[in-house]
């Protein structure tokens, strides 16, 4: 094997799999559209099996925004073992953290933007403190004693406690009611604040005019929350410069459910625009296409034509 093909040959193999803050800056070749799409301040879910770019296509995004743009970048894999509600807590406070960070760049020094952000940050900590759900048992109990001069037995968790029964009938009803105390509810009420505080956010800044969200591997988080944890980002980034960019494999992703009469979830086409970067056999054509651009894109790399070019002068025949 010649020094040029075992150059393109590391190249390939270091960009198979895309982590970020761990390479240099891969291009993302495109041959359908894909980044044109992405870039549009409008929601996206990208679709896509294993190893097929969607991260990579997350990055380029990332790179190639119009100046007024930025993006908050959340890898979903990070809380695949977190419970509900807690991981859209995180994904929540994740997003205000950067906000927090690049308060100055973004959105300019402004004390009540800080305080703002405090706030909100403070109030998800402490939500995210609290049991997922309390289920309290209540008994109610009724009865009728129709003997005279009877005593009264009184059953506790099992225990008779106190009076013996003498000549006594008594008839209970027992009924027991499930209080659930669920944090999402709590969640809920939060989400008119968290979208005025963004507005504001956006109404002092001069220089930022919207933000993408990008959720990469979501499939990652349990199929029962994928609906619930897409259905708040989408409400949070209705009517708000906020736009979700969601990478996932299809057929490991419910992003949408009909329980009753309540949907939870996001809709394609409704809430969200399709990106498909899922290259398989059954359209060859633009598989093959996509193949050849990607293997001519790395062979015009700036270190296969530095060491091409460095072969040619020492008089080193490259061959294939």
């Amino acid at each position: 094997m010649s020094t040029g093909i075992g150059v393109l040959r590391t190249i390939i193999q270091e960009g198979i799999r895309i982590q970020r803050g761990t390479q240099g800056h891969i291009e993302y070749v495109d041959s359908g559209n894909a980044l044109p799409d992405c870039l549009a301040r409008q929601n996206h879910v990208v679709f896509g099996r294993r190893g097929c770019g969607k991260t990579l296509l997350l990055h380029e995004t990332a790179q190639k925004v119009r100046v007024d743009i930025r993006v908050v970048y959340i890898n979903c894999e990070d809380y695949k073992q977190h419970s509900f509600p807690n991981v859209l807590i995180e994904i929540l406070d994740k997003l205000f953290a950067e906000f927090e960070k690049n308060l100055t760049g973004w959105f300019g020094r402004k004390w009540r933007s800080k305080e703002l952000i405090q706030k909100i940050r403070h109030d998800l900590q402490d939500l995210k403190r609290k049991p997922d759900e309390r289920q309290v048992s209540v008994r109610e109990s009724t009865g009728s004693d129709t003997s005279s001069g009877g005593e009264l037995k009184l059953e506790v968790q099992g225990i008779n406690v106190g009076i013996k029964e003498n000549e006594a009938q008594k008839e209970a009803v027992e009924k027991i009611y499930k209080q659930h105390d669920i944090k999402i509810k709590d969640l809920n009420l939060v989400l008119p604040r968290l979208k005025e505080s963004i507005e504001e956010f956006f109404s002092i800044s001069s220089d930022v005019k919207a933000v993408f969200l990008e959720l990469d591997d979501f499939y990652h988080l349990p199929r029962s929350i994928q609906p619930h944890v897409a259905d708040y980002i989408h409400r949070l980034c209705k009517d708000v410069p906020l736009f979700f960019k969601i990478a996932t494999l299809r057929h490991s992703s419910v992003l949408f459910a009909d329980r009753g009469d309540q949907p939870i979830g996001v809709q394609e086409r409704h809430d969200y625009q399709p990106i498909n970067v899922d290259f398989t056999f059954e359209d060859f054509a633009r598989t093959a296409r996509q193949v050849r651009q990607i293997l001519s894109a790395y062979g015009t790399r700036d270190t296969c034509r530095e060491t091409r070019s460095t072969l040619y002068s020492s008089g080193t025949v490259l061959t294939d």
